[in-house]
């Protein structure tokens, strides 16, 4: 794989090379670019000599483009899915199911860029104004940056290069290295349907070089990153330099509630369905649940039971439910987090097992409030932590006292106890009855304190990635 320069495949100018590796082989499956910043500033300096024609490009031309684009993705949906396996180890069917959203959520952007009618603020509403009337309308940014992480690369995707393209945007995408050939497919795709050359371009690398020189360039007029909050402060640091936007979707220490009352056989599969989903390495996946001390005994036997039929092997199997983690350091991590929290005093009830770079489905019990996976330990990985409580200030209490404010979630069969404590949360979404891992296309996800700033969604996209004008129309009516 190369990086895309305006209508040019290449490497770096370096000719420096990253190894991509399938996590579950360990094979090698390509080389991509070890992009510089001699590689950004060429990238950067053609995305500003074409903004201006692509922001005058009408947006119905613009959604034709994208709509041939997600009509080519479709058509290469099992070649794409198969590379996003090979790539990130995630199961296939897993694989299919975020290309499958993918397909869902273009169009939306497409339907919603379409209708974005400007405002009108009538005469007559303040002092002075009886004659005079204001228009407001969208406008694009300029030159974009878009990071991808690893976890569910398709899927951010697909909520940031579409809509940034739709509101008249040049874009430069920058993949994560572990998991960068998916997207480069994608980028392949997007220039081949006719979007115009430099409009779309993208630069491989590691973060620590390619994504802070992007991140630091002065002519870069937003970005939008999803990763860690350790590597999003950084981001946010270099971008300051150059009052540069930035819209961040960051880690999270996400949270679920199990009340008295709940629905206990669904607790458990919406438990393990999110924190299973992806071997558990999703930032909104619930690294916490936090069940009331009454039903707890209970609601562990339900959980060991369902947990002991989950297939374990490889991504490439459609049966399978869990396989590797994105590295193996990323699969010791998890090994070790584990262990030291076992040191500390919580009980292992299954799991706890590392062969490569699989860690298998992992329950852990007695977990104290003082332990750092009770507030600010983000453990990404196949592992579900179980904490009690008594009460349920006691219950918020657990999941506010973390850095983190991504999503949570509570179950119970009380609505005026669910809203209560919904109100309660900080945390940027709360999902009653209901996996911390569910998001909608449509719904503006994003998350509060350490979990950064800015939402995605059908519901908000578009408005974060343009710019309002307000025309004013003095005494026009006098």
């Amino acid at each position: 794989m190369k990086n895309l320069i305006a209508n040019n495949w290449v490497d770096a100018s370096s000719g420096e090379t990253i190894d991509v590796f399938n996590p579950y082989s360990n094979r090698l499956i390509d080389k991509i670019p070890s992009s510089a910043y001699e590689d950004i500033n060429e990238c950067v300096k053609v995305s500003h000599e074409v903004k201006d024609l692509w922001a005058k490009t009408s947006i119905y031309d613009r959604s034709l483009i994208i709509e041939k684009f997600s009509l080519a993705v479709k058509n290469r949906i099992d070649e794409l899915a198969n590379t996003l396996t090979r790539e990130t180890g995630k199961p296939i069917k897993e694989s299919y199911e975020e290309l499958n959203r993918f397909l869902a959520i273009v169009p939306a952007y497409i339907e919603k860029a379409r209708h974005m009618y400007s405002n009108f603020i009538p005469a007559g509403l303040g002092k002075e104004e009886e004659h005079t009337v204001q228009t407001t309308t969208r406008n694009p940014i300029g030159v974009v940056a878009v990071f991808i992480p690893s976890n569910s690369p398709v899927l951010t995707f697909a909520h940031k290069v579409p809509a940034s393209l739709l509101m008249g945007n040049t874009v430069i995408i920058k993949p994560s290295s572990k998991a960068p050939l998916t997207i480069t497919k994608l980028t392949y795709l997007l220039r081949n349907v006719g979007i115009p050359t430099g409009v779309v371009q993208i630069v491989q690398g590691l973060g620590n070089k390619t994504g802070q020189a992007l991140a630091s360039h002065p002519d870069i007029q937003l970005i939008s990153f999803t990763g860690s909050t350790v590597a999003g402060m950084k981001v946010m640091q270099q971008a300051s330099q150059n009052l540069t936007r930035v819209i961040l979707e960051l880690g999270g220490n996400d949270a679920s509630i199990i009340c008295e009352d709940a629905d206990l056989e669904l607790a458990v599969k919406e438990i393990i369905k999110g924190r299973m989903y992806n071997s558990g390495q999703e930032a909104n996946s619930s690294k916490r649940v936090i069940v009331h001390a009454e039903i707890k005994e209970k609601f562990i036997n339900l959980l060991l039971k369902e947990i002991a039929l989950l297939k374990v092997g490889s991504p490439t199997h459609h049966e399978t439910n869990v396989s590797c983690l994105i590295s193996l350091e990323a699969a010791e991590k998890v090994e070790a987090q584990v262990n030291k929290l076992v040191e500390e005093g919580a009980r292992l009830l299954c799991g706890g097992q590392r062969v490569n770079t699989v860690y298998y489905p992992t329950v852990l019990s007695d977990i104290a409030p003082s332990m750092g996976i009770a507030n600010n330990l983000e453990l990404l990985g196949p592992v579900i932590p179980i904490l009690s409580f008594t009460s349920l200030n006691n219950a918020v209490d657990l999941v506010n006292n973390s850095p983190y404010g991504l999503s949570a979630a509570i179950f119970t069969k009380d609505l005026k106890t669910a809203f209560k404590v919904a109100s309660e949360l900080e945390v940027g979404t709360v999902i009653i009855n209901g996996r911390t891992t569910y998001r909608s296309n449509d719904m503006p996800f994003g998350g509060w304190k350490y979990s950064g700033f800015g939402t995605e969604g059908v519901a908000s996209t578009l408005e974060q990635l343009s710019l309002v004008k307000v025309t004013v129309l003095k005494d026009v009516l006098k």
